[in-house]
């Protein structure tokens, strides 16, 4: 089943063919695979590591298939298809990436949904593009086509970080945010809550979710003996959590994971903000998902804690897993969940 902004691209099929394609940010689909169909060969680079996931298994000769901030190598395209990002700023970071993989004059095609931010494209488009044209309107959303008219400045991720300083509880640190990653340059009132009640820790420690490394940090910065390992499924988050630790003279690991699924062995103790957004939806499956995986994943006496939006309902997932719950405190807006393995 192809999203709405994939079969927009589809019904316009005549765009691909005998191209040499890039498709970047694409979906929970397989549309890279469809466009074989038309095209001479196709790279698909993804920032959500679950998309990845998806295609990868359908990668071959013409079909190569890549995760992360940018592309394994270098390559030129005669078009590049961006699928317009849930984050809006980090629509500018893709326009200057695909602008280093186009050909002298090659087309840029932009497509989203309408109440995504897609209508914004003709202001946002850099000058080293043609003006934005109207392609198609189908299915509440919107294709745009452009052409390289001028060379795009080489992309260096060190143009697009925001570093700033954060106190914590644990103390002063210093984050470095890459666009499209969520960031208040301040303490949020969660992770404030969560780092206000850090238990003491030992051993093998895991960030679920880890974003720009907040938590990481803080917990390293009181606690430095700890080997923490961080995972998100979003590439800019993770290359976000390796500048933070950088920047902080801190160690750990950096990774991948679709949940728990990438994740080896057991831990000592699994701490996180946990995400409650996919897309523009707000949903707890993620979560869920995480509850019920990380009862496996603890050793005995090992400490599980997250902090949560009260009215999120995750105090039913948390008794059914783990056989109770406790909430070792809380505000108006968070609480936070408790959990010690017995042994």
């Amino acid at each position: 089943m192809l999203t709405n902004p994939s079969q927009i691209l589809l019904r316009n099929s005549d765009l691909f063919v005998d191209q040499e394609v890039l498709v970047l940010n694409y979906e929970a689909d397989l549309l890279p695979k469809r466009l074989l169909e038309f095209a001479n060969r196709v790279e698909a680079l993804a920032l959500d590591y679950h998309h990845h996931l998806q295609l990868q298994p359908h990668g071959g000769d013409r079909l190569n298939c890549s995760f992360g901030h940018k592309l394994p190598h270098e390559a030129s395209f005669d078009t590049v298809v961006i699928y317009f990002p849930k984050a809006k700023p980090l629509a500018p970071y893709l326009f200057n990436l695909a602008a280093t993989h186009l050909k002298p004059g090659g087309r840029l095609l932009v497509v989203g949904e309408n109440k995504g931010g897609i209508k914004s494209l003709p202001k946002l488009l850099p000058d080293y593009f043609a003006p934005a044209m109207k392609r198609d309107n189908a299915r509440h959303c919107l294709l745009y086509s452009s052409q390289l008219t001028a060379k795009a400045p080489a992309i260096a991720l060190q143009d697009w970080v925001s570093q700033y300083e954060l106190e914590t509880p644990q103390g002063q640190i210093s984050i470095c945010n890459l666009v499209g990653v969520f960031s208040e340059k301040r303490l949020d009132p969660g992770t404030q809550l969560l780092l206000a009640h850090l238990p003491t820790l030992t051993g093998r420690v895991l960030d679920f979710g880890c974003g720009a490394g907040v938590i990481t940090a803080a917990l390293l910065k009181a606690q430095p003996e700890l080997a923490l390992e961080c995972i998100d499924i979003n590439a800019m988050a993770l290359a976000s959590c390796e500048l933070t630790l950088a920047a902080n003279g801190m160690q750990a690991k950096v990774y991948p994971s679709d949940g728990l699924a990438q994740v080896e062995g057991k831990f000592a103790g699994i701490i996180s903000n946990p995400p409650f957004h996919d897309g523009l939806q707000s949903t707890t499956d993620i979560a869920t998902r995480f509850v019920s995986e990380s009862n496996q994943r603890l050793l005995p006496a090992g400490v599980w804690q997250i902090v949560a939006n009260r009215h999120l309902p995750y105090s039913d997932t948390i008794a059914a897993q783990f056989g109770k719950v406790s909430v070792t405190a809380e505000n108006n807006k968070y609480k936070l969940y408790y959990y010690r393995h017995p042994g």
